[in-house]
């Protein structure tokens, strides 16, 4: 009891710090790189920053939403196939499609010169694939499948019958979706715009192909060009601070409603869908498939092959992908435990401190990576001095480093880094769980255990299924942490991307891009069956 008690503020001190190491640097002295920013780009960063965040936000709540909506209590032609399909842009890392997207759109890709030899024109009103509404485009298409996920489990859960009760109170179906089913879901949509918003913040390869300057971008300057690891700091502790005072404020407006659904909806009973409706949706649902998944993955393939017979070698390849698919599985399974725990700690003693507590442990996943990476590896260093120094003294030798360069440190690194992507699924479906549930379960002479793997377990299932896949994706297109905390030796598919882009070589980065995007597929179609169970 005292154990759960006190687990979320032991996971919220495990992310102080590096959050406290970075957030500090708001303290110290400011010096005249920190000063040159404020003066002349911190305005331009905000202003970028800001659009960007509330196009991505926006794009994919209206695509996740939507397709999860229809997906989940319509039928129509191509319904079940829609259902998992959409979900395949998860296993595409942003960075990847936005390399791609510059290659097919840009003024020397195939479509505008295509467009320019078939029309004999200049092509002059063609959209600049480099400005910001097509960054915003890219990283919607790579991002809607968080939305579409949670979405889709609350709809498929309460949806239709959410629907049928609005029905009844003189309602149609357009204004019992905005009034009854919508504000039912919102647990489940918070979670997944949520995670939207601060992998949008947190994301550097995206914004960094395109040229786009965000706060990312900032701090990598301030870092590798201008060499000021506390200007980088300062940027970053700005960028934390937004995004708490988000996470404060969505926390507070949900924490003034309820949500409870005990009961499955009837998912054989879908409602028809006929006529020009039906082909709209289709066409919607194909155009997002197509730019979100097909397109770019023809495009690395066919690069794959040019490059296939230069950068091939299938030992190499076969180590590059146990590498990531057992960081993959080691670090699902650590945090969706941790996160188990923590959702329980905060249900059995909740309080405002307990629910702080939450909210600190969820900031890392707006860290940028290579930030959160110096972070993590600035008390490992001073702890691993320790034990060396303690080992020496008591036991009369030289121990050396033993946790720098380790598995674990780089577990604690994800750990830090995507306890919000498993938090948010597990403490949605948590929200299901009500305490006349726990009263029913203890009337038929259940109590402790018995009720958790007997009756929460059952019905958190889907939620901790969704969080272990989403973790083990997101690890396996981990780049800067990845690339930063490995053992020697230790390359993924990931890191092998970095290298290859890092030379300019596209093509040849298309070959890992691929296998990594294959080895992606396998846990979302595993998703997909257990969610439709």
């Amino acid at each position: 009891m005292f154990i759960g008690r006190l687990f979320p503020f032991f996971v919220a001190g495990l992310v102080l710090a590096p959050v406290g190491a970075i957030l500090s640097s708001l303290f110290s002295p400011t010096g005249e790189i920190w000063s040159h920013l404020v003066e002349s780009t911190l305005p331009q960063l905000l202003i970028n920053t800001l659009w960007l965040s509330v196009g991505v936000v926006a794009g994919t709540a209206v695509v996740g939403i939507s397709l999860a909506w229809f997906t989940a209590v319509f039928e129509f032609p191509g319904r079940r196939f829609f259902s998992w399909a959409l979900l395949l842009p998860m296993a595409i890392p942003a960075y990847v499609s936005a390399f791609v997207a510059l290659g097919v759109f840009d003024f020397t890709g195939p479509i505008q010169t295509f467009l320019r030899s078939w029309l004999n024109s200049d092509v002059s009103w063609f959209p600049d694939i480099r400005g910001r509404m097509g960054v915003i485009i890219v990283m919607t298409l790579a991002f809607y499948p968080y939305v579409y996920l949670l979405a889709r489990n609350a709809f498929l859960s309460q949806g239709k019958r959410s629907l049928e009760v609005a029905q009844s109170l003189g309602f149609d179906r357009r204004h019992g979706f905005f009034k009854v089913v919508l504000p039912m879901a919102r647990p489940w949509i918070a979670g997944g715009l949520m995670l939207v918003l601060m992998e949008s913040l947190a994301d550097f390869g995206t914004v960094a192909v395109f040229n786009y300057n965000t706060f990312t971008t900032a701090i990598y300057k301030a870092w590798f060009s201008m060499f000021s690891l506390q200007a980088a700091s300062q940027l970053a502790s700005v960028l934390i601070v937004l995004v708490f005072v988000v996470i404060v404020v969505e926390q507070r407006f949900r924490s003034r409603m309820r949500f409870a659904e005990a009961r499955k909806s009837e998912r054989a009973q879908r409602i028809p869908l006929t006529g020009w409706r039906c082909g709209l949706l289709v066409a919607f649902a194909l155009s997002i498939f197509l730019l979100a998944f097909v397109l770019p993955l023809v495009q690395l393939i066919v690069w794959s092959a040019r490059a296939y017979s230069q950068d091939f070698d299938i030992e190499r390849y076969l180590e590059f992908l146990w590498h990531s698919l057992s960081l993959s599985g080691m670090a699902a399974t650590l945090i969706c435990l941790v996160a188990l725990f923590v959702v329980y700690g905060v249900r059995r003693y909740p309080g405002v401190l307990a629910h702080l507590a939450v909210r600190v442990a969820t900031l890392g996943y707006a860290l940028p990576g290579a930030v959160l990476a110096i972070g993590v590896y600035v008390p490992l260093t001073w702890l691993d001095g320790q034990l060396s120094e303690w080992m020496s003294q008591r036991l009369g030798f030289e121990t050396g480093q033993l946790i720098q360069g380790t598995l674990f440190t780089m577990l604690i690194a994800y750990l830090i880094r995507f306890m919000a992507v498993s938090h948010f699924p597990i403490d949605s479906a948590m929200q299901r769980i009500t305490h006349s549930i726990d009263e029913a379960a203890m009337s038929f002479g259940l109590k402790g255990w018995s009720i958790i793997t007997k009756v929460h377990i059952p019905i958190l299932r889907s939620g901790i299924f969704t969080a272990a896949t989403l973790v083990f994706i997101d690890v396996m297109k981990e780049m800067p942490i990845t690339l930063m905390t490995r053992p020697f030796g230790w390359d993924t598919l990931a890191v092998r991307i970095y290298e290859l882009t890092s030379e300019g070589q596209w093509e040849q980065a298309a070959l890992p891009a691929v296998t990594l995007v294959s080895a992606g597929l396998v846990p979302i179609f595993l998703m997909m069956q257990q969610t439709e169970k």
